[in-house]
This record gives structure tokens, sequence and C-alpha cells, in this order.
């Protein structure tokens, strides 16, 4: 198989599934894996995929955009969604509040509000922080460029060491299947430690992430309380919610 093509089949792989490991390419190709890492290498470099441990995942065009062009994207739904979010959470609580542009609208609802938030990202912790009333605990950790989310062993023994009534997640896929999934590892970790220190926990999703998939596992639809989301999110997967007990914030 030359190279054009043996790439051509690799990019139809990941399309398929959003995922793909090097063991299933060299099935796929019977090539040798020497061989895979250095296609998926170039087609890294062109910006078709990102290179992740023993694999690759579809760098979509959402997660290619920085941080700044994501807040055009689904900017009514994302706004809707925080202020219902923060409108299910009670004077007095204490939330760890997870990283990207869906979190930053519920800190911007929650910055007027007496509740105790720890956010994992200094987008919204900055945001936070321009109100009157929400008090900011700050994580360790080394923040990413341009996400500036905050990950990393300091951030995780910041988070373990607590305990939060809520938490507030975000998701990059989402499908009633595999529940949350994120190509990136330590976001996936974190995501995992702050379900682990609450009390019950939140997903604010809009509709352009449902029914997508990505390498790393964070949670089932089930460990979820509840879900809020926009009239853009497939109505199937939302009645396969409710029917699994997961509570549904339909936002107009």
């Amino acid at each position: 198989m030359r190279n054009d093509d043996r790439r051509k089949t690799i990019v139809e792989q990941l399309r398929g599934t959003g995922t793909v490991t090097v063991a299933e390419l060299v099935a796929v190709t019977t090539v040798s894996e020497m061989t895979i890492r250095r296609d998926l290498d170039v087609l890294a470099a062109q910006g078709v995929l990102r290179r992740v441990h023993g694999g690759a995942v579809l760098l979509r065009r959402a997660e290619a955009e920085s941080f700044d062009a994501r807040l055009t994207t689904a900017a009514e739904a994302k706004e809707a969604i925080g202020a219902t979010v923060a409108s299910m959470i009670a004077d007095g609580e204490t939330v760890v509040l997870d990283r990207g542009t869906t979190a930053l609208a519920v800190a911007r609802h929650l910055r007027d509000r007496p509740v105790t938030v720890m956010p994992l990202s200094l987008h919204a912790a900055l945001a936070l922080l321009d109100g009157t009333q929400a008090e900011v605990l700050l994580p360790g950790g080394q923040p990413s460029r341009q996400e500036l989310a905050l990950a990393g062993p300091l951030a995780l023994v910041s988070v373990r060491s607590l305990r939060f009534d809520v938490a507030v997640l975000g998701a990059p896929a989402f499908s009633t299947g595999t529940g949350i999934t994120t190509p990136d590892l330590a976001d996936g970790e974190m995501k995992r430690q702050a379900l682990a220190v609450a009390g019950r926990a939140i997903l604010a999703v809009d509709g352009t992430k449902w029914g997508r998939t990505a390498l790393v596992r964070v949670c089932p639809p089930d460990a979820l309380d509840a879900v809020v989301t926009d009239t853009s999110a497939p109505q199937a997967e939302r009645d396969a919610l409710l029917a699994a007990g997961v509570h549904v914030e339909q936002c107009p």
C-alpha cells in the first residue's frame, strides 16, 4: 500500500470512530508499527489529527480552534446553559468548575452569588473574580497556553484534598453510549477527580458535542445527576438519559 493510500485509510478510520490505536491501524494496513507512527506524525503536522499515547484522535474543527474562536461557537446556547446551571446551585454551596467555554459561561452567572468555586481554568477564575460575591479557590498546576486549564499533579492534589457540593463538568464529546470522553489525558484525569470529590454532578454541554466520542473515558452517563443542554441535542439521546434516571434540563 502506497503512503498516500495508507494515510487515506487512516483518515477514513478516524472519521468513522473519532479515535484509533496504532495496533488497529497495523491490522488494517498490514505494515509495521514504526510506519504507522510515521504516518500519524505526518498527519498530525498537517493538522488532521492529534497524537495521543498509543494512537491518535481526529482533530475536529472545534478542537483545532483557539479558545477565543470557540467562544463564538453556539454562544447563545452556552450562555443559556450557564444561566440554567447556575440556577441549580444554591447559595452557600461549594462548586468545582471544569475548564472550557461553557464552564466560562457558568462562571459569569455565579460571580455575583454567595458561593465558593474552585475553577479548573484561569479563564473562569478571572470571570469569577470580576464579580462581587463568589469566593474563589485556585488549584495548583501548570496552565496550558490557550485553554489556561489547570491540570497535572499539583492541581489533582488540590482537588483531592477538598470536598464539594457540586461538580460542574464540560465535555468535548458526549453520548449516551460512552458518556463523557475527551481527547486529552490530563483533562480526563481532572474530570474524574472532580467527580470523585463532589456530592452531585452536572454536565453542561451544548448540542454540538452530542454523538461524539474521544479517546479518554471520563464517566458513563449514569454517573451524572443532571445534564443541561440546548434544543439542538438529539431528542433520542435525551430520552435515553431520562430513561436511565438522569435529569435533563433543556434550554431554549
